[in-house]
């Protein structure tokens, strides 16, 4: 060790640098010895490791921080001496005063350090000075390092710490001036929101990461909406959605008692019945765009586009306003989400028949909640009634345009005021009366500034038609202004319902019949994509990802991002409010990116799951159909979970698909064996799914088919394949079934023109004796006279099989090895004659014990193909 000291201070940074490569296997060592160099590591090898990181050679610095991470991930640091060695010098590094160079290099080490440190000590040392470091204002790098780390830190320090002390800095990183700033923390959004609670989760980081989504700069909408999917699934409530994730992974549904109880606590159905499959939460790859330009904080802003200081400030309360409002629409009280979305003056005529005012008023806690409102089977198809309805108005409607005052909304500022004055005095004891009252207040704010703005409004006509054929980032923060701005006018609509105490509280029901029949097909739309799961400006955005308008201004990998992330949503939103998902999920599988698809296809056995038997019936069937005649490329996503969609279906529908199946064998290239290889091994899990009928009329001719195949892999995993369909045979007590199908194998095998073939019948036979798929007297009296003919095959590989099917399979059974046993000499001499061959590998394998056999002779067969 006192060498080692003196390398260490060598003046020569490559004899230094190569000590510093040394020292791990060192490091290991000395861990492995420990009793006999118990203190060599702590007081020689750790000091100079931390030394260097200080070292004015910058390859030395380098390789001494990738020694420090392996020594931290392999354990081989004691705690004491990170506390009392490591953790004072990378503060040190990192202090206000320190030099630029080192304090980026300590920060990067300091967010690696979190990771294996305890929660307590990451706490006590490191959080203080990771905070200083969010809000260096001298160098944007020490920041872009805290931000893209930043998910690890609030891991590793726990939810109550997180949401103290990082989640205010977190803030102001995603407001950061520096654009990459605000990508790295919309790609680790999803870890930030797994360390908080649900209460700050969907009230303050919602909303910011809607701001982010509505950012300027093209590359953090592109990283926004890619981190849209994993954050959605960070809302996932096992209680709401009425499944749940068990310990080894798969997915299951609560029982129904379980069901029950959670219908009256949370309000939401009871879920149908449910397979097992691998949980469908995954999070998103990393992005395979080109590197954007080179920051620089003199051009972070340059993405922003230039408008007004007058306008600044009221796109940015009014953005703030609708973003705040659509939040809180998911927080209202159930039985508000139960009622359609009231007609805008832009869409109805002035003189509409429908009342605002007409809801039903809750007198007891029971009508605060019904089940069967709220859930309740959609109304008859009155679609011609509608058609007949528009067509007589449709005249009359010509003749209204977008009113010209605010007075002509649905929705005056008096009537606002004078709700928000009732209920003052209620603010204090109920919660939900505070969110109407935070959501009016937004709506005051807004009509007052739609009032001082209302000249714009016909100027502003035309760019707004212009807009829509423009795709750029202000015509997304439009729409997305527009869309929340609807949905506050919804949610005031809705509150000043339910507090007018001067309607009636009857005829409500026949008055929702009413609205209902005079909605146009927009507004019912928009009201089936309600739920209160999530936020509603998070499901609508992630719903907006289909629109080709966002390929543009987003990313043209946009529609597959959201493939990606669909079953985690689905997941998170439950199978009751699969209607908000359903048309998104059609658009997707008809995308005509066959990324898109193959996305679709990889996951919709695990939708499936998440979905249940009627639904998936109903909507993935036609879309898994339409998948089998697609590409091969999206066919592989298919076949690969073949078995895990057909188990889900009933019976009768499942057997539709047996002619299908053979589809498969016929690839756009026939060079692609790997997709014939998967067909095969799915086909040994499909045999269970069928009776042993359908399984010798459909199953069978294509195993026959795929062991004839060119390529030898597929031959052998056929092989494999007609084992497994014997055995189905057997034991279902088909013995006509099996001998039919062994007749058959004797002549496309046994009779073989090709040396190959004789071969494959040699394994065959092997595999049925080691398998024991059929009785042993079924396999003497039909197999095994075929199997010793084959002792004078004049190819020697064909032999060399026979060898050790008979020496190391079939002469380790126990019906053979009987003294009395008439088969018993047969096979004995077959092996005695196949010693003496004339080839030496036959001889070989005809001599050769079964205990000396090794595990690479099973693939001598392959080799020699």
């Amino acid at each position: 060790m006192e060498i080692v000291v003196r390398l260490s201070e060598d003046a020569e940074p490559t004899v230094r640098n190569e000590l510093m490569e040394q020292i791990p296997p060192i490091a290991v060592f000395l861990q492995e010895n420990r009793s006999n160099f118990p203190v060599v590591l702590s007081e020689y090898l750790t000091p100079i490791v931390v030394r260097y990181l200080t070292d004015p050679n910058n390859q030395v610095r380098k390789s001494s921080q990738e020694v420090l991470l392996i020594l931290l991930e392999q354990d081989l640091i004691s705690q004491h001496d990170i506390e009392n060695k490591v953790c004072p010098i990378l503060l040190a590094l990192s202090a206000p005063d320190s030099d630029d160079e080192y304090k980026a290099e300590a920060v990067n080490i300091i967010c690696k350090l979190a990771s294996v440190l305890s929660k307590s000590t990451v706490e006590r040392l490191l959080l203080p000075r990771f905070c200083e470091l969010c809000g260096d204002g001298k160098l944007f790098q020490v920041r872009k390092v805290c931000a893209t780390n930043f998910g690890d830190i609030c891991h590793a320090v726990g939810q109550e710490a997180t949401e103290k002390f990082l989640i205010p800095k977190f803030f102001e990183l995603c407001s950061d001036n520096i654009w990459g700033m605000r990508k790295a923390c919309a790609e680790c959004f999803m870890a930030v929101s797994y360390s908080a609670s649900p209460e700050v989760r969907r009230a303050q980081l919602s909303p910011l990461f809607i701001r982010l989504i509505s950012d300027p700069c093209r590359w953090v909408r592109q990283a926004a909406f890619q981190s849209l999917g994993p954050f959605i699934s960070t809302f996932a409530n096992p209680s709401r959605a009425g499944l749940y994730i068990r310990e080894d992974g798969t997915l299951s549904i609560r029982p129904p008692a379980q069901d029950l109880d959670s219908d009256f606590a949370s309000g939401s159905p009871s879920a149908g019945n449910c397979g097992n499959t691998s949980s469908a939460c995954s999070t998103k790859p990393s992005n395979t765009e080109p590197d954007p330009p080179t920051e620089d904080p003199s051009t972070g802003t340059s993405d922003f586009p230039h408008v007004g200081s007058s306008s600044d400030g009221l796109m940015a309360n009014s953005l703030e306003d609708s973003a705040s409002a659509g939040a809180e629409l998911t927080r209202l009280s159930p039985e508000t989400s139960a009622f359609l979305e009231l007609p805008d003056g832009n869409h109805f005529p002035v003189n509409s028949n429908s009342e605002p005012g007409s809801s039903a008023c809750p007198e007891s806690p029971e009508d605060v909640f019904n089940n069967f409102f709220y859930w309740r089977t959609p109304l008859p198809d009155i679609s011609k009634d509608l058609e007949l309805l528009l067509s007589e108005a449709g005249p009359q409607e010509k003749g209204y345009g977008i009113p010209e005052t605010v007075h002509h909304s649905c929705v005056a500022r008096s009537e606002i005021q004078k709700v928000l004055d009732s209920l003052q005095e209620h603010l204090m004891n109920d919660p939900d009366v505070q969110a109407q009252v935070q959501v009016l207040s937004a709506a005051l704010r807004a009509a007052q500034l739609d009032s001082v703005n209302e000249p714009e409004h016909k100027p502003t006509e035309g760019l707004n038609e212009v807009s829509v054929s423009d795709p750029s980032p202000a015509s997304d923060n439009q729409m997305a202004l527009s869309a929340s701005s609807s949905q506050k006018e919804l949610s005031v609509a809705r509150i000043l319902q339910s507090t007018d105490p001067g309607k009636p509280c009857g005829g409500a029901t026949e008055q929702l019949e009413t609205e209902q029949r005079h909605l146009p097909a927009p507004l019912e739309e928009n009201k089936s994509k309600l739920q209160d799961i999530i936020p509603q400006p998070l499901l609508d955005q992630y719903v907006s990802m289909t629109d080709p308008a966002r390929a543009q201004t987003v990313d043209t990998d946009i529609a597959k991002h959201c493939a990606y992330s669909l079953p985690g949503v689905a997941l998170t939103l439950g199978r009751q409010n699969w209607h908000c998902l359903k048309d998104t999920y059609e658009t997707l599988a008809s995308d005509v990116q066959w990324k898109v698809r193959r996305t679709l296809a990889f996951s919709i056995h695990e939708l499936a799951v998440i979905l249940g038997d009627q639904l998936t019936a109903a909507d993935l069937v036609p879309v898994f159909n339409g998948f089998l005649k697609d590409l091969d490329e999206v066919r592989i996503g298919i076949l690969k979970h073949l078995y895990d969609f057909l188990k889900l279906l009933h019976e009768d529908k499942r057997r539709e698909y047996l002619y299908q199946l053979q589809e498969f064998v016929v690839t756009d290239n026939s060079r692609n064996w790997r997709f014939r290889y998967e067909l095969a091994e799915q086909l040994i899990l499909i045999l269970e799914l069928y009776n042993p009928n359908d399984v010798y009329d459909y199953l069978m001719h294509i195993a026959l088919k795929l062991c004839a195949d060119k390529v030898s892999e597929v031959r052998w995993i056929s092989f494999k394949l007609v084992v497994a369909i014997l055995q189905k045979f057997y034991s279902h007590s088909e013995n006509a079934l099996g001998l039919s199908f062994i007749s058959e194998l004797i002549v496309r095998f046994r009779h073989c023109a090709k040396w190959v073939g004789r071969q494959a019948f040699a394994f065959i036979c092997q595999a049925v004796v080691s398998e024991e798929c059929i009785p042993v007297d079924q396999f003497v009296e039909h197999l095994l006279p075929s199997l010793l003919s084959l002792a004078t095959d004049p190819v020697p590989n064909v032999r060399v099989l026979l060898a050790k099917a008979l020496r190391q399979t079939l002469l380790e059974k126990a019906y053979l090895r009987n003294a009395g046993n008439p088969h018993l000499q047969v096979v004995e001499e077959t092996v005695l004659a196949l010693q003496l061959d004339r080839d030496p590998d036959v001889s070989f394998f005809a001599t050769l014990e079964p205990k000396r056999r090794s595990t690479a002779d099973t693939r001598v067969l392959e080799e020699q193909n």
